[in-house]
């Protein structure tokens, strides 16, 4: 069976797999699997997880928070701002959901810091409009 190579980036590390069967992911419009030769393309991936298989290797997983990905000449390139890759499920999806809490936490913090930042800005604008 054909293979091909994949290269996943992100901001921080990257890595270069080879011998890839296929790749299974998720974009707007649904469900995508690619085998090598397949034909030029491009596609931004859905938040969530993807999955993809060796040679002489089960599935392995791949968690991100979307990622541009481009397929040409047998090289897949994934690009995105963080990843995370593992050959167990439960730890991916565990991993992946601790992450999520995190970022939702701290988007949690950042908007109540606005909150109080325009809180401030309100204030100082009234009572510069009283000092007049």
């Amino acid at each position: 069976m054909k293979a091909f190579t994949l290269t996943i980036s992100s901001a921080t590390h990257g890595e270069r797999i080879s011998d890839v069967l296929s790749f299974v992911g998720v974009d707007a419009s649904g469900s995508f699997g690619i085998l090598a030769g397949h034909a030029r393309m491009m596609t931004i991936l859905a938040p969530g997880l993807a999955r993809f298989r060796q040679m002489n290797r089960g599935w392995q997983y791949l968690a991100c928070p979307g990622a541009v990905l481009y397929f040409w000449k047998n090289d897949l390139s994934i690009s995105t701002r963080r990843y995370l890759l593992d050959e167990n499920y439960e730890h991916i999806a565990d991993a992946l959901e601790r992450q999520i809490g995190e970022e939702e936490k701290e988007l949690r913090a950042m908007k109540e810091s606005l909150r109080r930042m325009e809180e401030q800005v309100l204030k100082r604008m009234w009572e510069m409009s009283r000092s007049r």
